[in-house]
């Protein structure tokens, strides 16, 4: 009997040991360029990391397909084009380390004021002030699954509070129906709710005004759980500030007036690019591999919208 094949975008010694009983491609599909032969026997696919949307014809041409693994912990760029019957699994537990910490730097500096010494810097110029520290903040997580708590455990040393929010309330976790009341006592607000349906424009007009004078918003989820209008007018209005990882689109038009708002520090999608992503995320491919192999139930399947 044929070993089941699995394309991987990297070669499988990063694996190290790559589980017995599967054969290995390196493959990396392009817009435009023809698919390999192998493209017939395919039944485990890694895709490439990335984050634009996935061309929905290649899975066409892999008939025999059962499992896409992710590199990525959202997968709404690629969730609409994995066909019926083929399981999806994302790439949890490969980011929660990066993202968290990215998470802390962007409040850090934010509060800090960090952008504005370096461009005072680049003037030459010598600006001292006082300036917010995260120490006796509390802090609201919304999206409290394991990239929250990963920056829960980074924000507690600095001497903050933490406020947990999830998409339902259990034990020690607040419902994110609760966060109109939530928000008003919050001094930071941390995003990391998957982009769903449901989370599209959470952070709308009433969420921002319902947000403490002074408070701090940092999206580290998908630029779609914001509304960059009304993030915009409330930025220039000078009552809160923001640091956004994501936004929609990506990158942002030229035009766009966020590049120019004030008190906002951006970064260019960068949450899991970090030198502890590969590590991590080899051992997660990895014990997928060893599940597949053995014909176990795969881990982070995901169903519906997560």
């Amino acid at each position: 009997m044929t070993e089941p094949l699995v394309w991987l975008p990297f070669s499988p010694e990063h694996l190290v040991e790559p589980p017995a009983g599967l054969r290995y491609e390196v493959v990396r599909p392009e817009p435009g360029e023809p698919l390999p032969p192998s493209a017939a026997e395919v039944e485990v696919y890694v895709p490439a990391y990335q984050m634009g949307p996935v061309d929905p014809d290649l899975f066409t041409h892999l008939p025999r397909l059962k499992v896409v693994q992710t590199l990525t912990a959202g997968v709404d760029h690629i969730r609409g084009a994995v066909p019926d019957g083929v399981v999806l699994c994302n790439g949890r537990g490969i980011h929660d380390t990066s993202t968290a910490e990215l998470a802390l730097t962007l409040v850090l500096a934010s509060l800090r004021g960090i952008p504005a010494f370096v461009r005072a810097q680049d003037r030459s110029r010598w600006e001292p002030e006082r300036r917010e520290s995260l120490a006796d903040k509390r802090v609201l997580i919304v999206g409290h699954g394991q990239i929250g708590a990963a920056i829960e455990a980074r924000i507690l040393p600095f001497e903050a509070e933490v406020v947990r929010v999830a998409r339902r309330a259990r034990p020690g976790v607040h419902a994110i129906a609760e966060l109109p009341s939530l928000l008003p006592d919050a001094d930071v607000v941390v995003l990391i709710v998957p982009g769903t349906a449901e989370t599209r424009h959470l952070v709308d007009e009433d969420f921002l005004g319902r947000m403490k004078s002074g408070a701090l918003l940092v999206n580290m989820a998908r630029g779609s759980v914001v509304d960059h209008d009304a993030l915009a007018t409330a930025l220039h209005d000078g009552r809160i500030s923001a640091a956004l990882d994501v936004t929609e689109p990506e990158p942002l038009p030229p035009d766009h007036p966020l590049w120019s708002a004030p008190n906002l520090l951006l970064t260019p999608h960068v949450g899991g690019a970090s030198s502890a992503m590969w590590p991590r995320a080899y051992r997660v491919v990895r014990e997928q591999l060893e599940r597949y192999a053995r014909g176990e139930t795969l881990a982070n399947q995901v169903t519906g919208e997560y």
